[in-house]
C-alpha cells in the first residue's frame, strides 16, 4: 500500500528538518583542541564552582544543624517548664468537643496527651502563631500515637495546616473532670520557621554562586587574555618567521621577540629569550649555508668555464685524427670515435652545469615576446626527426599564444621535456604536446602513455642528477640535468613546473606568466592554477 500525499509531505519535511539540524549542529570539540585561554578560563570557572558549591553545602548544613539545635533547646526548656510545676495539667474541652490544651511551650507549639487507660479520651491541641489553639484531628493523634516517641527529639509531619513538628514524649498526669489520669504527654515545636530560613539560605547560596560564576567568567577572561598577551606576541613573531622563504638564497632574519617579552624571570620571557637565541643561531646557519652555496656555485661556474677549452681541444684533435690521410688501425679509429662521443657528452654536461650556475646566480635572461605555439611546433618537429618510432601529436589553440622571456631558453625547456619523453618511453609511445591559456598563465604540457615515473622518484624528479629505475633509467647519454634545467629556467621566468604520473598517463607541465617574468611575483598556485 502506497503512502498518502500528506504522509509523504510530512516525511519529506521531517527529513529536511533533520538534515538542517545535522548541518547546524557542530560536534563538541575535545578539550585537547581548546586554546590555552579557554582551558585556563574553564579551569577557573570549574574550580570556583566546585569551591562555591562545597562552601554553600557546608553553610546550609551547618545552619540547618544550628537551627535544629536551637529548636531542641527551646523544646527542652518548654518541656522543663511544664514539668517544673507541681500541679497536674488540666486539659479542658469546649462545647464543640475540641480539646483545649494548657499554656504550652510558648506562643506556638503542640501538646498532646495519651492516657494509659483506654477508657479515657485522647486529647491534643496545637498553638498557632496567632494565638489560636486548633484541636488535633484523630488522624494526627494517630500519627503521634503510632510514632516511637521518647525523650530524644524527632521530626513528625502531621500534615494539613499544622505541618512538621519537633516533638518529645514523657510520662505525665492530667486532671480533667475531677479525675487524675496518668499517661504520655507529647510536646512539640514547629520546624517551619527553621525550614524557611534554610530554604532562604539555599536560594541565596545558589544566586550567589550563579552571579559569582558569571563575574569570574568575565573578569577571568579579561585577566587571562591580558596575562597571555606576551605569549601571543611571541606566537605572532614565530608565525612571521615561519612565512619567510628560508629554502635558498640569502635570508635576513630580522624578526625578533620584543625585549619586553624576554624577561627571564617569567615563563613567557624565558620562551621569548630562547626563541631569540634560536633565531640568532638559525640566522648564522643560514648565512653560512648561503656562503657555502655561493662558493659551490662559483666553483661549478668556474670549473665549467675552464673545462670548455680542453674539451673543445679534445674534440678537435679527435676529429683531426679521424681525418688523417694515413691508414689508421680500426681499433684506433674506434677509440677516437669513442673519445669524440664522450667529449661531446661531457661538453653537453658542462654546458648544462654552466647554465644552472648562471641561473642560480640570478643572471638576467632575455626579455622579448615569444610565440609559444610556433616554439612548440618547432620543438615537436625536431623530436619527430630524432625519434620517428614515437607518435608525436600537437594540441594547440587556434590563436597564437605569446609570453615574454628568453626564446632560446624556453625552447630548451620544451626540447628537454620532449627528450625526456623520448629517452624514457619505448617506441610506439604517443606523446602529445599542448598549449593552453589559463587566466594570466600559459600552460605547456607534454603527455605520454608510457610506463610512468616511479612513485618514489616523483618528489625529486626535478632535482639535479635525479635518476629512476629501469622504467626511466638513464639512456642515450642522459646526464640527469634535463628536468632540473626545465625547473630552473621556468622559475627564472616566474613560473613553475608540475608532474602527474601513473602507468599509462604521465604529464609534465610548465606554467609561465604572460607578463614580464621579472615583474611577475604571483605564484601559479596562488593564482588558482591547479594540476
Amino acid at each position: 500500500m502506497s503512502s498518502s500525499p500528506p504522509a509523504e509531505r510530512a516525511r519529506s519535511a521531517f527529513a529536511a528538518v533533520r538534515s538542517a539540524l545535522a548541518r547546524t549542529t557542530s560536534p563538541v570539540r575535545p578539550i585537547s583542541s581548546w586554546t590555552l585561554r579557554a582551558k585556563l578560563v574553564a579551569s577557573m570557572l570549574a574550580l570556583f564552582t566546585v569551591l562555591s558549591l562545597a562552601t554553600g553545602v557546608v553553610t546550609v548544613l551547618a545552619l540547618d544543624h544550628q537551627l535544629t539545635t536551637q529548636v531542641d533547646d527551646q523544646l527542652a526548656a518548654a518541656t522543663q517548664r511544664i514539668f517544673v510545676s507541681q500541679e497536674p495539667l488540666d486539659l479542658k474541652g469546649d462545647d464543640s468537643g475540641a480539646a483545649r490544651g494548657p499554656r504550652g511551650p510558648g506562643s506556638e507549639g503542640l501538646i498532646a496527651f495519651f492516657p494509659y487507660s483506654s477508657t479515657a479520651l485522647d486529647a491534643g491541641a496545637a498553638t498557632s502563631s496567632d494565638g489560636g489553639r486548633p484541636s488535633l484531628t484523630g488522624e494526627q493523634l494517630a500519627i503521634l500515637a503510632g510514632a516511637d516517641l521518647g525523650t530524644d527529639p524527632v521530626n513528625i509531619d502531621l500534615g494539613g495546616d499544622i505541618g512538621s513538628y519537633r516533638v518529645v514524649a514523657r510520662q505525665a498526669t492530667i486532671r480533667t473532670r475531677g479525675l487524675v489520669i496518668p499517661g504520655t504527654l507529647v510536646v512539640g515545636l514547629p520546624t517551619s520557621p527553621s525550614e524557611r530560613t534554610v530554604h532562604q539560605m539555599v536560594f541565596i547560596a545558589i544566586s550567589t554562586i550563579v552571579a559569582g560564576v558569571a563575574l569570574v567568567g568575565l573578569v577571568g577572561t579579561w585577566i587571562v587574555r591580558r596575562n597571555l598577551e606576551p605569549l601571543r606576541r611571541v606566537a605572532a613573531t614565530a608565525t612571521r618567521v615561519s612565512r619567510l622563504p628560508l629554502a635558498s638564497g640569502q635570508v635576513a632574519l630580522a624578526e625578533r621577540v620584543p625585549p619586553r617579552d624576554t624577561d627571564r624571570r617569567t615563563e613567557v620571557g624565558q620562551v621569548g629569550a630562547a626563541f631569540n637565541e634560536m633565531l640568532d643561531h638559525v640566522g648564522s646557519a643560514l648565512t653560512v649555508r648561503h656562503r657555502s652555496e655561493q662558493r659551490v656555485r662559483q666553483f661549478v661556474a668556474d670549473a665549467s668555464h675552464e673545462l670548455r677549452t680542453p674539451l673543445a681541444a679534445i674534440k678537435g684533435y679527435a676529429e683531426l685524427s679521424r681525418r688523417a690521410s694515413g691508414e689508421v688501425p680500426d681499433s684506433v679509429t674506434h677509440a677516437m670515435g669513442r673519445i669524440e662521443s664522450e667529449a661531446d657528452r661531457m661538453s653537453s654536461l658542462v654546458e648544462d652545469l654552466l647554465l644552472l650556475a648562471r641561473l642560480d646566480a640570478g643572471r638576467p635572461l632575455e626579455d622579448a615576446p615569444v610565440d609559444m605555439s610556433m616554439l612548440v611546433v618547432n620543438a615537436v618537429s625536431d623530436a619527430h626527426a630524432a625519434a620517428p618510432g614515437h607518435a608525436w601529436d600537437l594540441d594547440l589553440p587556434p590563436e597564437p599564444v605569446e609570453v615574454r622571456g628568453d626564446e632560446a631558453r624556453l625552447h630548451q625547456v620544451v626540447a628537454n621535456l620532449l627528450a625526456n619523453a623520448r629517452a624514457h618511453t619505448p617506441a610506439g609511445t604517443r606523446v602529445t604536446t599542448s598549449v593552453r591559456t589559463t587566466g594570466p598563465w600559459v600552460r605547456v604540457a607534454v603527455h605520454d602513455d608510457g610506463p610512468g615515473v616511479p612513485v618514489d622518484l616523483q618528489p625529486n624528479v626535478f632535482e639535479r642528477f635525479a635518476r629512476g629505475d629501469d622504467a626511466r633509467a638513464r639512456a642515450r647519454g642522459s646526464t640527469g640535468l634535463g628536468l632540473s634545467i626545465v625547473s630552473a629556467v621556468t622559475r627564472a621566468h616566474g613560473g613553475r613546473v608540475e608532474l602527474t604520473s601513473r602507468p599509462g598517463d604521465t604529464t609534465f607541465s610548465v606554467l609561465l606568466p604572460t607578463d614580464h617574468p621579472c615583474e611577475s611575483t604571483l605564484h601559479p598556485r596562488e593564482a588558482g592554477v591547479g594540476h
